[in-house]
């Protein structure tokens, strides 16, 4: 009995010391958060070429594996041996992955860039036409109402005034200021190709040694854990890798399904600024909140080119949306997240 209390102390000490050192470090921990947040953010500085490599390989790994498999099969008659095989795979894979990688990341810097450019350049040039179209609707949508006319109209024209300055004297010599400064700071550039090399070699680095990783990684789980613990683990990781894994993909897909069907429906509507909206469409169809962030702006720049087809730019928008989320979007997560 002494020594059951004995013991019971001892662990209430123990909880008690446990406590007050977890709340000096803590304390310690906020009055150096700043230190504490640099030294974090100078490794994973150090760290983003590796951080961008495993991400890359990640999101090649359905188009590695395809391509893996897809060669190794139509080997087996040319080569008998295996492990012949099976470098011939992984040599195609990986030369599958990084062409594709480069394509679609060169595809979408030279449909953004000089759009986003022409597009802002068109803009102010025609600014003048926009601002007189969207006044000439405006007037015409208050004339009825001339007291509301009269509420509305100063506050529009100083607005107007005021976007007309920005635009002149902020965005497009920013916009300058920008490009000359990418254009003349080499060494900034030689730092991101340098990342993104180093991020390509271990992303093909990732991709042929996936399975040795895999397998070091489940030696130290059972070496740590008990045999059923190591089970769960190992268990839970691939349920996680395979919802994760099958989001990311079908997420992928159903953007770029998105942002085609955007392209041909403005190009269908005669929309403005077709190329440079279905990117923005696609792109942040990944995240959520994607019409916030896709449409709004988009319907922004159509609207001053002219109101009634921004209208027609919204309703289509929300038919695309309604459309990805009810139809394609169950429908590749039935396909994708069904347990196997």
């Amino acid at each position: 009995m002494k020594n059951q209390r004995f013991r019971l102390y001892i662990n209430w000490g123990l909880t008690a010391l446990a406590v007050i050192a977890c709340s000096v470090l803590f304390a310690f921990a906020l009055s150096k958060a700043s230190d504490i947040f640099g030294v974090i953010g100078m490794i994973i500085k150090i760290l983003m070429p590796i951080i961008y490599g495993g991400v890359l390989a990640y999101l090649m790994l359905p188009i590695y594996n395809f391509t893996y498999s897809l060669v190794c099969k139509k080997t087996v008659r040319l080569f008998k041996v295996q492990k012949v095989r099976n470098r011939i795979g992984k040599m195609a894979a990986t030369l599958v992955s990084l062409l594709l990688l480069i394509f679609v990341v060169s595809g979408l810097f030279w449909m953004i860039i000089p759009q986003i450019l022409d597009s802002i350049l068109g803009f102010q040039d025609s600014l003048t036409v926009y601002i007189n179209n969207l006044t000439l609707w405006l007037s015409k949508l208050l004339q009825d109402n001339p007291s509301l006319e009269q509420a509305i109209m100063p506050h529009f024209n100083e607005a107007v005034m005021k976007f007309q300055t920005w635009m002149t004297t902020d965005l497009v010599p920013s916009i300058y200021l920008i490009i000359d400064r990418v254009s003349t700071g080499v060494i900034n550039i030689v730092t991101v190709v340098k990342n993104i090399l180093i991020g390509l070699i271990v992303m093909i680095y990732f991709l042929n040694l996936k399975g040795t990783l895999c397998a070091q990684s489940k030696k130290i789980i059972y070496g740590l854990f008990q045999v059923k613990t190591a089970n769960r683990i190992v268990n839970e990781i691939r349920f996680v890798h395979r919802v994760f894994g099958g989001f990311i993909t079908g997420k992928l897909l159903d953007s770029l399904i998105i942002g085609i069907l955007c392209f041909f429906g403005m190009r269908f509507l005669n929309m403005p600024y077709v190329l440079l909206i279905s990117v923005i469409i696609g792109v942040t169809n990944v995240i959520p909140f994607r019409a916030f962030f896709g449409a709004i702006p988009s319907a922004f720049l159509i609207l001053l080119v002219s109101p009634l087809k921004c209208l027609y730019f919204l309703i289509f928008v929300l038919v695309l949306q309604q459309f990805d989320g009810n139809i394609l979007g169950p429908n590749d997560s039935g396909r994708l997240y069904r347990p196997s």
